[in-house]
């Protein structure tokens, strides 16, 4: 007993910061054991590789969030000068990191140097998602979420010329403030430039300044295309935008040059039909409905005319020359094309107004024809309501539109509308009696109504037959019960006498 408190006088009596920092090398030691790795991995890059010994991590843990960060963190900040500084907790389980523009997802903690928690997605439990280097969050997020690897988590010191300035953020971030950020990327993926997610961007090199290619610029371009990982073409090549089907550049790729900039290179993922569709492309040995990559980098481009700075003499001979390609484009099956040039023919034409009447009759015809062009696309590509809004666009500018009427009742037909596709085929009879094609919809129409009217009585039929049949049951076993009571009501059973124990 007495050497045991001789022992632990003794032990009292040690310097306090020798006993810390057994504490610590001690949970430092059980921490690496449990993850059986004796290193921390700091890193910028993926060549950059740093391990440390357990009294240097008891060292780190001693200092000031600030100095700690400066002195072991990696500096990403552009100017190095310390103002973005990266820790790496947890490494990432891929290679690969996101990219400029990339749709990114993570969970964050947000903590002052005096450790005071001001936000933080995880009490939230849901993640924080934007996009890689657009602007959309603070320098410094943009700057270090860039260098990481899906999985990793770390910790970004933020100086405040890479936060929120000089005036921070009140009430809950000060002026001038220095933040600490531990954040976990948890996924990413490409930035999605259509509705459907049939092209897909993810930048490799940002490009020069602001400006994009327009339709009709004149683009130089390198571009290489993959097809199940085989290179396919590999080319430079000079075209105008929108025209990218005469140099057997897919839609896609085409569409793509008017969100790039000068210098930039960038991956683009398309689906089959922003590609070569289900024909394929025999020329380069690419099957039906291939999905495809192709890297594409901008060497430089010189803008058309927008469409305000063009004359009406301009935008006509334009639209002219827009129309033939639509018809070749619709020859060879590219209809996505056509759609495409069709809907910059309209933007060109419909707001132009106040014309002399020669022009304006010119402009009028262009957009009819533009319009029923639409209308038949719509109707190849199974958009049946979209062609019914431009049949009827172009029944607004001509009431008698053989062909605008003709469409219209197609597209009704298909949508099942019976009714409405007959009165659209009768009036296209009403403007040509001779038009058969016509007089075959309108018995393929009254044969629809019969048969959907045939359909309806057996539907009913049936339907009210199971109703009768359900109230038979119900009153088939209803019945027995109800005579039963009736008879007990009227003659209701005897009652019986106990007998007296005298009668036993």
């Amino acid at each position: 007993m007495k050497q045991s408190l001789l022992l632990q006088e003794a032990y009292q009596s040690t310097v306090p910061a020798e006993r810390e920092t057994h504490f610590k090398k001690k949970k430092i030691h059980k921490r690496n054991k449990q993850q059986q790795q004796h290193k921390t991995v700091f890193a910028g890059n993926a060549n950059t590789d740093w391990t440390m010994s357990t009294d240097q991590a008891v060292k780190m843990d001693s200092q000031p969030p600030d100095s700690m960060m400066t002195e072991w963190g990696v500096d990403l900040s552009p100017k190095q000068d310390k103002g973005v500084c990266k820790v790496i907790m947890r490494p990432g389980d891929e290679a690969e990191y996101p990219m400029t523009g990339d749709r990114v997802s993570v969970h964050y903690t947000g903590k002052l140097l005096n450790g005071k928690k001001f936000d933080s997605s995880r009490d939230r439990n849901e993640p924080f998602t934007f996009n890689l280097g657009r602007g959309q969050v603070i320098k410094a997020w943009d700057i270090g979420v860039a260098s990481m690897k899906k999985g990793e988590v770390c910790q970004l010191m933020c100086h405040s010329e890479y936060a929120y300035g000089v005036s921070g953020s009140p009430p809950k971030i000060p002026p001038k403030s220095t933040l600490i950020f531990e954040i976990e990327l948890l996924n990413f993926k490409g930035e999605e430039l259509t509705e459907d997610g049939g092209v897909i961007r993810r930048i490799k090199q940002k490009g020069e300044g602001f400006s994009n290619p327009n339709e009709g610029a004149i683009v130089e371009v390198h571009l290489e295309g993959r097809s199940g990982g085989r290179v396919f073409d590999s080319r430079d090549v000079q075209f105008v935008v929108g025209e990218g089907e005469d140099h057997s550049i897919p839609l896609g790729v085409d569409r793509t040059m008017e969100k790039m900039q000068k210098g930039e290179c960038c991956l683009i993922y398309l689906k089959p039909q922003y590609g070569f569709g289900d024909e394929g492309k025999p020329e380069f040995h690419i099957e039906p409905n291939a999905e495809l990559v192709y890297q594409v980098t901008l060497k430089d481009f010189e803008k058309a005319k927008e469409s305000w700075e063009m004359s009406i003499e301009e935008k006509l001979e334009q639209a002219v020359g827009v129309k033939q390609k639509g018809t070749q484009y619709f020859k060879v099956g590219q209809r996505f094309i056509l759609l495409f040039i069709s809907v910059t023919c309209l933007a060109w034409l419909e707001m132009e107004c106040g014309l002399v009447e020669e022009k304006q009759r010119a402009v009028h015809d262009l957009i009819l024809v533009t319009q029923l062009n639409l209308a038949m696309c719509h109707l190849r590509l199974r958009e049946y309501t979209h062609a019914v809004e431009s049949c009827d666009k172009v029944i607004e500018l001509d009431s008698s539109n053989e062909k605008a009427l003709y469409r219209r009742g197609e597209a009704r037909l298909l949508k099942n509308e019976f009714s409405l596709a007959l009165r659209d085929f009768g009036r296209v009879l009403e403007v040509n009696p001779k038009n058969r094609a016509a007089r075959t919809q309108i018995s393929v129409c009254k044969r629809k109504i019969r048969e959907h009217h045939e359909m309806d009585k057996r539907t009913y039929a049936n339907m009210f037959q199971k109703f009768a049949e359900r109230d038979a049951k119900v009153r088939k076993t209803k019945l027995p019960r109800d005579d039963s009571t009736k008879e007990e009501r009227i003659n209701p059973p005897a009652k019986h006498r106990r007998r007296s124990r005298e009668h036993l």
